[in-house]
């Protein structure tokens, strides 16, 4: 059996075989169950896996009624949430979780597994059941865990922080050694693997992206907005995960200074550690103006996106070159000012202020913050001239049809080395 060609790097087109691909993608985000959609669309026989208990905002994960014949959609469970910042819970959780998946995949017989976010604890055990079986895995890199658990253990006793360290570094990178080939959202982790021994030789960068077409700018005056009492005010919104990688402080910054402006509001839209600690500064300061939400259905994103007049994008220093917030993606399709405290060498960060599409400070600047908010608060010729741009480079970017092949180019190779 044939699938539709895909093109090659030279841009010509060619045939290649039917496959069953299994992608798993822990977070459950929006643009790599586009993918999985994207795939069967091209005749392959897909299963997109998640993990069912993550705290994370979801893509469309469930089957339409008018998604391809080849593509289904499961949600992976061990009974309980992930206890993320108590390390042995952790652990035991992430093994779980980790022999959960490889079970599933087992059962579905895939030629090629893509796997993102996996901890790696969970992505070890993934591995380990693939290479019984013969079936090549790519390693699609969102994060570099163990860079970022340096910054999080570096208050832990020596000798436990030393001992954590050495299996999680063993764990993660030597499952991306042993793997038939990386995928890497930014050119800085090649870098950043490579000076803790990494130069995987079957490597290829492909920079995230968001579903445009899905995601689209919209009114700010509308149904999801009116019901939150926003239609009518200046809005800073930031939707999306509030980890360790960023700091909450900057939103609560916000709130302090126009909490005598009833004509202003910050709209969190997150759930877990960030946003537990703003609920608990919002009580204890009264800030009315800060408004916290739980994560929203994937249909209603671009009506919440569209409530804001500013769009807010954190991460730490020391994750520059380890992470790169995918909701910047999303913010684009939006048609939204971007507000960011963000490292000057981050990728996301390069693609802001690139474009055009916002203003950008140093993650631990505060005063620069605050004067960036009150520049976009007050000049909307260039909330104008930001909004612009971003629905433009959305569109010649994030089209999934030139994202695609070059997917498949990368789980064909893979295939081929296996053979």
């Amino acid at each position: 059996m044939s699938r539709p060609a895909t093109e090659t790097p030279g841009g010509a087109f060619t045939a290649g075989p039917v496959r069953r691909i299994l992608v798993h993608d822990y977070a459950g985000h929006t643009f790599q169950v586009q993918l999985s959609r994207w795939l069967a669309a091209q005749g392959h026989q897909v299963l997109h896996l998640y993990a069912a208990e993550a705290e994370t905002p979801h893509g469309r994960l469930v089957r339409d009624a008018d998604d391809p014949a080849g593509f289904a959609v499961e949600g992976v469970g061990v009974g309980r949430r992930p206890d993320k910042y108590v390390l042995h819970r952790r652990w035991l959780h992430d093994r779980a979780y980790g022999g959960r998946l490889a079970e599933r995949a087992a059962a579905f017989g895939p030629d090629v597994v893509l796997s993102a976010n996996a901890p790696p604890a969970a992505q070890s055990r993934l591995l380990k059941r693939l290479k019984r079986d013969g079936v090549p895995l790519v390693c699609w890199v969102q994060d570099i865990f163990t860079v970022g658990a340096e910054e999080i253990l570096k208050r832990k006793p020596r000798l436990l922080r030393w001992a954590a360290l050495r299996l999680l570094a063993h764990m993660e990178f030597g499952t991306m050694r042993e793997s038939a080939g990386l995928v890497v959202i930014s050119p800085d982790f090649l870098s950043t693997l490579a000076e803790r021994g990494l130069s995987h030789p079957h490597s290829t960068v492909i920079e995230n992206w968001a579903p445009y077409g899905e995601i689209t700018p919209r009114p700010k005056d509308n149904g999801w907005s009116r019901a939150h009492g926003l239609h009518d005010r200046f809005v800073f919104l930031c939707s999306g995960t509030l980890g360790m990688k960023h700091n909450p402080g900057h939103l609560a910054n916000l709130a302090r200074a126009w909490r005598d402006d009833p004509r202003v509001r910050v709209v969190v839209v997150s759930e877990g550690l960030g946003r537990r600690w703003l609920e608990e500064v919002k009580a204890a300061e009264a800030l009315d103006n800060l408004v916290l939400l739980d994560f929203q259905p994937i249909d209603r994103l671009s009506d919440v996106l569209a409530s804001a007049d500013a769009l807010v994008v954190l991460l730490e220093a020391y994750a520059g070159a380890l992470s790169v917030p995918s909701k910047v993606y999303s913010y684009f399709c939006a048609g939204r000012p971007i507000l960011g405290a963000l490292p000057a060498a981050n990728l996301a960060r390069r693609l802001v202020e690139g474009e055009g599409a916002g203003l950008c400070v140093d993650p631990g600047d505060e005063a620069a913050f605050l004067a960036a908010a009150h520049r976009l608060y007050e000049d909307a010729a260039l909330r104008r001239s930001c909004a612009e741009t971003q629905t433009g480079y959305a569109a010649r970017t994030f089209d999934i049809d030139r994202i695609g092949p070059r997917f498949l180019r990368v789980l064909d190779d893979a295939c081929a080395r296996y053979q």
